[in-house]
């Protein structure tokens, strides 16, 4: 694994493992000594691979395993804004490794390959202290990030895929992480802690799956039918009911049909 020219000239560093539990619980144990970012740590392996609400995410070597800490975001209001600069960056990345591949982003946080799934996001976000009376805490981010490079998980209630199923010049691992960590110094830079959000909106709309029709949303405690209109300016999904609109924070966005529920990694 190597970071790209850009990565490497901004200063940003890498630490490469064979195998980890979890990159994001590897990049959460750095914090708590000390570390800042930015760091990228990359695993062959994971052996208890995280998703969303303590879901599992199967980590077979030959996959990318990622988390970047970052930190600089003076709000930690903002922070989750992190989830869609990461799905903007990522994109750029397969779009230009797959040229004519038909990428999308699913709210909040999944990767599309032709309406599969091939990987998915996880934020966390820690307040750390800083010994500063002034300032006691400072946010920092944990982005995780995974994607099927080489194999898809199988027996799952949704549609899974893998790079390599694109043919012989689909990109490997390690190709992947020097395109996508120049990527994201560039999307970091556009974001701006916030600044450069509406941007990023405006990006990460331009490559949504299933805007501007009906979806389902599974919610803790019900499932909302209605048509996707935008994310507003804080990046909640905004739907379109019978009984008006929802702004919606966190929950899973079902498409299709027949939708089933999915998965999100780390």
């Amino acid at each position: 694994m190597a970071l790209g020219e850009i990565a490497r000239a901004k200063g940003v560093r890498l630490l490469s493992l064979e195998t980890v539990d979890s990159t994001n619980d590897e990049a959460r144990r750095l914090i708590e000594l000390g570390e800042r970012g930015p760091l990228w740590i990359i695993a062959a392996q994971q052996t208890k691979g995280k998703g969303r609400l303590g879901r599992t995410w199967l980590s077979p070597q030959g996959n990318l395993h990622a988390s970047l800490i970052v930190t600089g975001c003076d709000e930690a209001r903002l922070a989750p804004q992190l989830g869609f600069v990461a799905g903007v960056a990522t994109l750029k990345a397969l779009r230009h490794l797959c040229p004519g591949q038909r990428f999308a982003l699913k709210w909040p946080n999944d990767l599309l390959l032709s309406g599969d799934k091939i990987g998915g996001i996880l934020l966390e976000n820690i307040m750390s202290p800083t010994g500063d009376a002034r300032n006691p805490t400072a946010s920092v981010s944990i982005i995780g990030i995974g994607v099927n490079c080489e194999t898809a998980p199988e027996g799952l209630p949704y549609p899974t895929r893998a790079l390599r199923s694109i043919g012989a010049n689909a990109p490997s691992a390690p190709e992947l992480t020097g395109v996508l960590t120049d990527a994201f110094v560039e999307t970091l830079a556009l974001w701006r802690q916030g600044y450069g959000f509406s941007q990023i909106r405006n990006e990460w709309l331009s490559c949504a799956a299933g805007l501007g029709e009906e979806i389902h949303v599974a919610l803790a405690h019900e499932t909302l039918i209605g048509r996707f209109e935008e994310i507003d300016s804080t990046g909640r999904l905004v739907l379109s009911c019978l009984e008006g609109k929802r702004l919606i924070e966190a929950g899973d966005v079902l498409l299709g049909p027949r939708p089933v529920l999915t998965e999100t990694p780390r």
